[in-house]
């Protein structure tokens, strides 16, 4: 191979090179987005589903962001994460089956997994209501559940520096390359220019 021929072939491995970094970080800055940045702005929580129950819409893995919403927003359809207890840690995502209003004017919710054949024993109080589920990323959530507590600190904050490490690096890259072919140019233009006061002079005398 010739050093013409790999120039351009240089370049367009270098430009591919560089829209796959591009690529990778605005995935990561996406997903950043939508696990920690959103959820933070509307109050909302992080889930991960761990139990087949929501199948096949919420399969186990998938990660959902809850955001907190007032009970009379609550409607039939509405997928909920609720405390199964009332005041206990354990939730469960399900599914709003009915919605209850007593002669007290007290509202209950009955509730059922998608992939269950009968609705939830227990009917849910709003004060057990954590909030509705605004959207899902599948198989995220086993990430998130592997790295908790002071790992999830430990795992963040490497992820930051190496991402920031790697565009630093990209970005130098590239500087140095656009600086590599401004300086070639520049010789190539250097190298052409003695020739032009003898073809100046030359058609001058021909003059």
């Amino acid at each position: 191979m010739t050093s013409t021929a790999a120039g351009p072939i240089r370049s367009v491995a270098g430009a591919v090179a560089h829209g796959l970094s591009i690529g990778v970080l605005l995935i990561v800055f996406g997903l950043g987005l939508l696990v920690v940045a959103l959820p933070g702005v509307v109050g909302g929580m992080p889930l991960t589903i761990l139990t087949g129950s929501m199948s096949p819409g919420l399969p186990p893995g998938s990660l959902v962001v809850v955001k907190p919403v007032a009970t009379e927003d609550i409607a039939v359809g509405d997928v909920i994460t609720f405390q199964l207890e009332s005041g206990k840690p354990t939730l469960v995502t399900h599914r709003v089956a009915a919605k209850v209003v007593d002669t007290t004017g007290a509202t209950r919710f009955v509730t059922k997994g998608d992939a269950n054949a009968s609705a939830d024993a227990d009917e849910v109080l709003p004060v057990q209501v954590r909030g509705t589920v605004w959207y899902a990323l599948p198989y995220l959530g086993w990430v998130a559940t592997a790295v908790t507590g002071e790992h999830r600190m430990i795992v963040i904050t490497l992820t930051v520096v190496v991402l920031f490490g790697y565009a630093t690096w990209t970005f130098g890259s590239a500087l140095v390359e656009r600086r590599r072919r401004g300086a070639t140019r520049e010789q190539i233009y250097l190298k052409g220019r003695p020739g032009l006061p003898q073809v100046a002079q030359e058609s001058k005398r021909r003059g």
